[in-house]
């Protein structure tokens, strides 16, 4: 450290003046110290965009900043999600989604990298390849999931970079790709045997009943299970619709409740269950509730793997485009914010089209002759 009395020095220009004994060792010195923050600062301006005072006086002196550990960044970022979701701003179902992300990647920490946990600067696009990889060979996640969680842990790491604990997001150039999948659904003909079909036991006709519901609703099992009777309205047409908000995309819906839903609503009115908890429905469990799907497929002989999801399928393709629903309408009915969503059952749809004009053409093939009588007679 270099000292000098106050007399000698020159403030005008930032320096020791010469009438000093030692002006000219201290402005040397002074010049190495000036050229050092320099260099501290242009290190810090490479790796961010704001540099302030106190960093470049760390940096000089040797100390580090504050390292978070990536767990320690991702408790953090619950907590900014916990108070999302008690002001509304996020449902409850989308915090729960976060907090196994979290436990998957502390498995994955403690399984493939053998730490139990490390700095989030390490986090950095190796770490997202291989997490992915991990749900898909050691959790045997589906692909399509699998990128949903990858393309959740990127927004964890954004939030690091909101709160400058990292300069920039390493996960960006990870590309979350996804596999068109198939979309069951059921055809006119099973869903009215399914409905017309005696059930042995009172907990598969209510599953039946439920999932019945929802072919003709198109709600998912979240959306079906939160119904009461507060959410049923009477329409701009006269007739009772359900008004809720849908819990996934978080937009309002308005939809008109057909016949056969309005008879499911009626029936289970005064369940004891629905009763008590004020809800429309006698859910179950999800996982019961998938369960005892299998055991209605059966009794039903239906082949197909019967869900939630399918049942919002069926709704989307067999109640309401095969019936000449505009694409418009069937996207608001289904609370989709993006026309292409919905787009991809017109495909499905025209899937149908052709192959009953196949086997249109196959009739026509077969009694060719008295067609061809029917077409050329006057």
């Amino acid at each position: 450290m270099k000292q000098v009395m106050l007399e000698y020095w020159d403030a005008e220009n930032n320096c020791v003046a010469k009438e000093c004994p030692s002006a000219k060792e201290i402005n040397k010195h002074l010049v190495l110290v000036e050229a050092e923050i320099t260099k501290h600062y242009n290190v810090l301006a490479a790796t961010q965009e704001y540099v302030t005072p106190e960093e470049v006086k760390k940096s000089y002196k040797g100390i580090k900043p504050e390292q978070k550990t990536f767990l320690q960044v991702f408790d953090q970022f619950m907590e900014h999600m916990a108070d999302k979701v008690e002001v509304g701003d996020i449902k409850a179902t989308r915090y729960n989604r976060f907090d196994i992300l979290k436990g998957k990647c502390v498995s994955f920490l403690k399984l493939k990298l053998k730490k139990s946990d490390i700095e989030v600067s390490e986090a950095k696009l190796n770490f997202i390849t291989e997490f992915q990889q991990y749900l898909r060979t050691v959790e045997k996640i589906g692909h399509n999931t699998a990128m949903k969680y990858a393309k959740d842990l990127k927004q964890v790491m954004e939030y690091a970079v909101t709160l400058e604990y990292v300069p920039s997001n390493k996960f960006t150039n990870f590309k979350c790709t996804y596999k068109r999948t198939k979309r069951e659904f059921l055809e006119s003909e099973e869903l009215q045997a399914m409905y017309e079909k005696p059930m042995p036991v009172t907990r598969l006709e209510e599953v039946r009943d439920c999932y019945i519901f929802v072919c003709y609703t198109g709600y998912s099992y979240s959306d079906a299970e939160a119904l009461g009777p507060d959410h049923i309205a009477v329409g701009i047409d006269g007739r009772k619709w359900i008004i809720r908000d849908r819990q996934k995309t978080d937009t309002t819906e308005n939809i008109p409740l057909l016949p056969i839903p309005l008879e499911i609503i009626d029936k289970y009115r005064n369940h004891p269950y629905c009763k008590a908890n004020r809800k429309l429905l006698p859910l179950n469990s999800n996982q019961r509730y998938n369960g005892y799907l299998k055991e209605v497929a059966d009794i039903c002989g239906i082949k197909k793997n019967l869900t939630s999801h399918t049942a919002r399928h069926t709704f989307a393709t067999t109640v309401l485009l095969t019936n000449d629903v505009p694409m418009e309408t069937t996207m608001e009915l289904l609370g989709h914010t993006d026309i292409r969503t919905t787009q991809i059952y017109g495909k499905i749809v025209q899937k149908k089209i052709s192959k009953d004009m196949e086997l249109l053409r196959a009739k026509m093939a077969q009694g060719g002759s008295q067609l061809q009588q029917i077409s050329t007679s006057p």
